[in-house]
């Protein structure tokens, strides 16, 4: 049988809509059960509240549950490669974190690459630290504390919550670009450090700036500095250390990821949804009671952001010669 062209137009046109019709459909149908959100850290700690807020938010604009399922280990590797290895339908998704970035370089062993190994959903939050300083330490600007340690090599210690993380490398940037020699002292977390910094015997952290808050507003330790690129609200009277030493930046993030493979329509639909949260009154309330500045963007431009990051903290740990512990 020969067609005319009308006919064949009009036959063309019916299997173009047939072709897109499953993944419509899908992307309409999504999720048809509860999603599962990984958390890469303990129950109760600050990463753990931003994705129950979050998982709060889209679970009342999804229809499903979101189910926050926390898998602490190996520096979130554990929690990480779950995600990746799981299948690609947005029903596992990933509570992404700055350690991602970090670990693509720490760590020589891994199976997977973070920045291509996933599919980059949506970004949620900065959160910036503070260098804060013991009240025995004279210094009370940045200029003065590293002049102060360049005046005492060797003598002057930065705590941390371990090898590699946010706080360590967030250090080990400063040396770089101050050019000054702080002996590192890594602790079990940041709870342990306050009494040595309080009493003299540690001199300085990278401290993550809601928890440092309180301390700096009694007085018990001073801060010289936030490593957002601007200053912040909440420490209107304390200078970016970018103000100093331009081009220094060492926030903290979070964001959403799901494994390489999952629809478009299914990560575009997330992304929307996140976007929304970030932009509601009550939800951004909550974040920034948890010190996050939020950030949004499309799915490329949170993937983009975390090549970034994941370059730059690359060439930081390189030059530090860090090493996973």
């Amino acid at each position: 049988m020969k067609l005319t062209r009308q006919e064949f137009l009009h036959l063309a046109a019916r299997v173009a809509a047939l072709s897109v019709l499953p993944s419509v459909a899908r992307a309409e149908a999504y999720p048809v059960k509860p999603v599962r959100l990984i958390v890469q850290v303990p129950a109760g700690s600050a990463p753990d509240i931003i994705a129950r807020v979050m998982g709060e938010w889209l679970s009342g604009r999804l229809g499903q549950q979101i189910v926050v399922d926390n898998r602490p280990g190996a520096s979130g590797n554990i929690a990480t490669e779950a995600v990746i290895r799981a299948a690609p339908d947005g029903y596992t998704l990933l509570l992404a974190m700055s350690a991602n970035a970090i670990n693509a370089s720490l760590y020589n062993n891994l199976r997977f690459q973070f920045a291509t190994d996933a599919a980059q959903v949506a970004s949620i939050a900065r959160i910036p630290l503070a260098l804060v300083v013991s009240p025995s330490v004279p210094a009370k600007t940045i200029p003065e504390f590293i002049a102060y340690a360049k005046a005492n090599p060797g003598k002057v210690n930065v705590a941390s919550t371990g090898n590699g993380t946010p706080l360590h490398v967030a250090a080990e940037l400063f040396k770089m670009m101050a050019g000054v020699n702080l002996i590192h002292v890594a602790y079990r977390g940041e709870p342990s450090v306050w009494p040595d910094l309080f009493s003299g015997q540690m001199q300085s952290m990278f401290a993550v700036l809601p928890s440092a808050l309180p301390y700096i507003k009694a007085g018990q330790v001073r801060a010289l500095g936030v490593t957002a690129a601007q200053r912040q609200e909440v420490l209107p009277d304390v200078p970016a250390i970018a103000e100093f030493l331009p081009g220094y930046e060492a926030s903290g993030w979070y964001g959403i990821t799901a494994p390489k493979g999952t629809p478009t329509e299914i990560v575009e639909r997330l992304n929307k949804e996140v976007n929304a949260g970030l932009a509601d009154a009550m939800t951004k309330k909550r974040l920034a009671d948890l010190g996050c500045l939020t950030f949004s963007g499309s799915p490329a431009d949170y993937a983009k952001f975390v090549v970034t990051e994941t370059e730059k903290w690359t060439r930081v740990v390189r030059l530090a010669g860090l090493r996973a512990q």
